[in-house]
C-alpha cells in the first residue's frame, strides 16, 4: 500500500540557517530517555522542538530566542494562525504580480501589528536568498531576493498543524538571552543549545542574526552557563562547529564531544555545503545514553502555562 504524507505532523514553517532537520535522527537518539521540561534557548526554525511535540504532544517545553520577530511569529502561529494565513495569501498574490518590486517594498517595511509583522517574516524567509535571516547594525533585514521559480509562501496545512501542536503542549515562548534559562531550568530538565556557530574561518563568520554579534565572549559565557546547568542537575546538549575555540571549553568531565559531518545550507555555492565537521557536546551518556543515575530525573514532566497574558516578548513591539 502506498504511504501518504501525514499533513498533521508539524514541521518548521521557516527555513533557518543551521537548521537541524538533516541530523534530527542523530540528535533525538542522543537525547536522554527521560527528562522533565525541555528548554531550547536558540529555537531558530524549531526542527528539534517540533520533533519532540510530534512524538509527545503533552511534552512540557520552553522555547526562547533573542530574535524578537521570530518569537512573535511563533506566538502568532500558535494563537492567530488563520489571520496569519490570510495575510500570507495577500503577500503571495501581490508577489506573483511583480515579484522583485514587491519583495523589496516589503523588505523596507516595519509593520507594527502582530499578524502583519509575523507574515512579513515568513514571506521574506520564503522569498529571500537561501532563506537567510540577516540584519544590519540598525536591525534592518538586508538579505537580497532569492532566485525561485515558484516559492511556496503559503503552507496552510503545516501552519495549522504547527499551531495545533503548540497549543496542545502549551509551549512557553520568550524573547530573551540564553542565560535566562538558568532562572527556569530545574534538576532533571533537558536543555539544548544551538547557537550561531563559531566561525572556522573569517569567510565563514556569520553574526548578523540580531543587531548584536554572537562573539567569542558570548561563547565563553555560554560554556559557563552549561557548567552551571550541569551543577544544578540538568541534562545539557550543545551543537556547534568543530572549532578549537569551541572544543577547548569542554575538554574536562563530564563533557563528551562527538564529531559529525553535516551540510551547511547558507553557502552560496552548493558544492561547499557538504562535508563540514560539527560537534555535539553533552554532559551525560559518556558511555551509554542512560549512564547518569535515574535519581536525577524528574518523575513526571512539568507543564508550563500555555498562555502568558502580557508576556514580556510582546511588549517591545507595541502590537495592536
Amino acid at each position: 500500500m502506498q504511504q501518504t504524507l501525514d499533513v498533521h505532523v508539524p514541521r518548521p514553517f521557516v527555513k533557518w540557517a543551521g537548521g537541524k532537520r538533516q541530523i534530527l535522527p542523530l540528535l533525538t537518539d542522543m537525547f536522554p530517555k527521560r527528562y522533565g521540561t525541555y528548554h531550547e534557548p536558540f529555537v531558530g526554525g524549531g526542527a528539534v522542538l517540533f520533533s519532540i511535540l510530534s512524538s509527545d504532544g503533552a511534552a512540557a517545553c520552553r522555547a526562547s530566542d533573542l530574535n524578537s520577530d521570530l518569537i512573535l511569529t511563533y506566538v502568532t502561529v500558535r494563537d492567530r494562525v488563520e489571520d496569519l494565513i490570510e495575510s500570507l495569501k495577500a503577500h503571495d498574490a501581490a508577489f506573483r504580480k511583480d515579484s522583485k518590486r514587491y519583495y523589496y517594498a516589503v523588505r523596507a517595511q516595519n509593520p507594527r501589528r502582530q499578524v502583519e509583522r509575523a507574515a512579513r517574516l515568513i514571506f521574506l524567509n520564503k522569498t529571500c536568498f537561501n532563506g537567510l535571516y540577516r540584519v544590519n547594525s540598525r536591525g534592518m533585514f538586508n538579505v537580497p531576493m532569492g532566485s525561485y521559480t515558484n516559492p511556496r509562501i503559503v503552507n496552510g496545512d503545516n501552519l495549522r498543524a504547527a499551531s495545533a501542536a503548540l497549543q496542545a503542549s502549551g509551549v512557553d515562548f520568550e524573547c530573551s538571552d540564553f542565560e535566562s534559562v538558568l532562572k527556569r531550568a530545574e534538576s532533571g530538565d533537558m536543555v539544548y543549545f544551538d547557537p550561531p556557530y563559531h566561525p572556522v574561518s573569517r569567510a565563514g563568520n556569520f553574526t548578523g542574526y540580531t543587531k548584536g554579534d554572537f562573539t567569542h565572549a558570548d561563547l565563553k559565557r555560554l560554556a559557563n552557563v552549561c557548567r552551571r546547568l550541569d551543577e544544578s542537575g540538568c541534562r545539557v546538549m550543545l551543537s556547534n562547529s568543530c572549532a578549537e575555540e569551541v572544543t577547548s571549553l569542554f575538554r574536562d568531565e563530564p563533557w563528551s564531544v562527538r564529531s559529525i559531518t553535516a551540510a551547511r545550507c547558507i553557502n552560496s555555492d552548493g558544492r561547499n555545503r557538504t562535508g563540514h565537521q560539527e560537534v555535539i557536546i553533552t554532559n551525560y551518556g559518556r558511555h551509554s545514553r542512560d549512564a547518569v543515575g535515574a535519581a536525577a530525573f524528574v518523575a513526571a514532566p512539568k507543564r508550563v502555562a500555555s498562555r502568558r497574558a502580557g508576556s514580556g516578548e510582546m511588549a517591545p513591539l507595541a502590537l495592536a
